[in-house]
């Protein structure tokens, strides 16, 4: 079955970086559009990034344009989501999602908080 699988959230000044990981399992890696979503306290899920199979495209929520980066290796059925410049309010649990043969699946989460 489709499984996906978080790391790397943590604690972090602002102004610090995050990398987080997302590894996938139960699908066609390869063929499916990835995205990485996160919800803060309060808040609704909101999407932050999402890339194409290849990784020929990617789209980014505003607020996150330039000091995100979304990124896959398809050989090793992960996805990445590079986080520089981080401020307070992207502390947020961030999960990993594939739309699956019309099914949206999520990971656990991994909580990021950006705090000094």
């Amino acid at each position: 079955q489709v499984q996906l699988v978080e790391s790397g959230g943590g604690l972090v000044q602002p102004g610090g970086s995050l990398r987080l990981s997302c590894a996938a399992s139960g699908f066609t890696f390869s063929i499916y559009a990835m995205s990485w979503y996160r919800q803060a306290p309060g808040k609704e899920r909101e999407l932050v990034a999402t890339i194409t199979t290849a990784g020929g495209s990617t789209i980014y929520l505003e607020s996150v344009k330039g000091r995100f980066t979304i990124s896959r290796d398809n050989a090793k059925k992960t996805v990445y989501l590079q986080m520089n410049s981080l401020k307070p309010e992207d502390t947020a649990v961030y999960y990993c999602n594939v739309l699956f043969r019309r099914i949206p699946y999520w990971g656990q989460g991994t909580q990021v908080t950006v705090s000094s």
